[in-house]
């Protein structure tokens, strides 16, 4: 099969907007800086586009030394990449059903999101120390029906505040299909953007087809796909406005709704050499399922 990277995409604040990249840096972690921080509320649960949409309109850029978040109305804010704006003792937080160790960010960044989402919240970024690893069961499922394969993803597959995974991975022809399918009904297409994949694929991959495919590699990483990702309701919010609409959930819920839900996308567990970097047309190979 003939294939590439068509874009590379990280979302640094876990449900703001995300950062369209060229190439960027991969571990076992996934992108760098790929969901390091994360907005929480007064009781300290983690806040997202789901309850507030207005977190879309939170956009982020990296400069050389900071984070930048700016929004509507609001004053840019920078937070220093080095750490420096860390403060207290290390908290236990909690991503759905996991755990793991995370600092607060400066005040000021508490009261910049405080303001602009119009409810008390702040800031947290993964604890240097941290050890959360992707879901146990569904890697062991993996790996007992790849032996061949599993060699290469023994071990942790430690990540951020992402859902559940490393890394998401779209397919394009995917994305045709179903706005081929809104489009026949009346409904107008959809960005790539409303599903928030890292790395979007193009080339000879059918649609769907990777609902059938083991692995890809790309520049000497390789990807292996251990989850079907299930979708809530934010792709249901254009990214752009934050107003939230009934597509393209309703029509993907009508032909893609499989026994753990509706799916879109395929969540990955990587093994990366050292130093290794993803860049937008790198060809990938892909390895089917059957």
């Amino acid at each position: 099969m003939s294939a590439r990277i068509l874009s590379l995409h990280i979302y640094p604040v876990k449900s703001c907007a995300g950062i369209d990249l060229t190439e960027s840096p991969i571990d076992r972690a996934g992108l760098a800086h790929d969901r390091r921080w994360m907005v929480v509320d007064a009781a300290g649960q983690f806040m997202t586009q789901r309850q507030w949409p207005a977190m879309a309109l939170i956009r982020t850029a990296l400069t050389a030394d900071a984070l930048r978040l700016s929004a509507p109305g609001m004053a840019d804010l920078d937070i220093a990449l080095d750490g420096s704006g860390l403060h207290g003792d290390a908290l236990t937080v909690g991503v759905w059903a996991d755990t793991t160790t995370a600092r607060r960010e400066s005040e000021a960044a508490a009261q910049w999101l405080t303001q602009f989402l119009q409810t008390p919240c702040g800031l947290l970024k993964v604890d240097a120390a941290a050890r959360r690893d992707a879901k146990p069961d569904w890697v062991s499922r993996w790996v007992d029906a790849h032996p061949d394969l599993a060699d290469a993803f023994v071990g942790e597959h430690c990540f951020g505040f992402a859902d559940g995974f490393p890394l998401l991975i779209a397919n394009q022809a995917s994305l045709d299909d179903l706005n081929a399918r809104l489009q026949a009904k009346g409904a107008d297409a959809v960005p790539m953007d409303r599903f928030r994949p890292n790395i979007v694929v193009e080339g000879e991959w059918e649609a769907f087809e990777e609902d059938h495919t083991a692995m890809i590699s790309a520049a000497g990483v390789r990807m292996a796909f251990v989850k079907p990702c299930t979708r809530c309701s934010i792709p249901d919010i254009d990214q752009r406005t934050a107003k939230q609409y009934e597509e393209p959930g309703r029509t993907l819920a009508g032909y893609r709704n499989l026994d753990i839900g509706v799916v879109f996308g395929q969540n990955a567990i990587l093994d990366a050499p050292a130093g290794a970097r993803l860049k937008v047309g790198d060809a990938v190979e892909i390895e089917l399922d059957f």
